[in-house]
């Protein structure tokens, strides 16, 4: 798997989380066919994974953790839904270790 940062093709995405939340950074990743949004904020950090063809697989999810955060899927509790998966990070404990 590769994740490569397609930040500059989602312009208006990036624009818009960051007027719209209390997003202090936005990046966008595509990881093959999944699309993950990156936000950070000062509370926490956000995965949002989306593909339109099929559900997100936890391997991809795992990668993902392990390339961005240093984490272990382990470590957080992703919500699945209908080809798409989100994980919220805390940033405390993101500080905590």
């Amino acid at each position: 798997m590769r994740l490569i940062n397609v930040t500059n093709s989602f312009r208006n995405l990036v624009s818009q989380q960051l007027s719209g939340t209390d997003a202090r950074l936005v990046k966008v990743f595509s990881l093959g066919q999944t699309t993950v949004v990156y936000t950070e904020a000062p509370s926490h950090i956000e995965l949002l994974f989306t593909n339109e063809r099929r559900n997100i697989q936890r391997a991809e999810i795992a990668f993902t953790l392990e390339r961005l955060l240093q984490k272990d899927i382990g470590d957080v509790s992703p919500i699945m839904g209908h080809h798409l998966a989100e994980v919220t990070v805390p940033k405390l404990e993101q500080q905590a270790e």
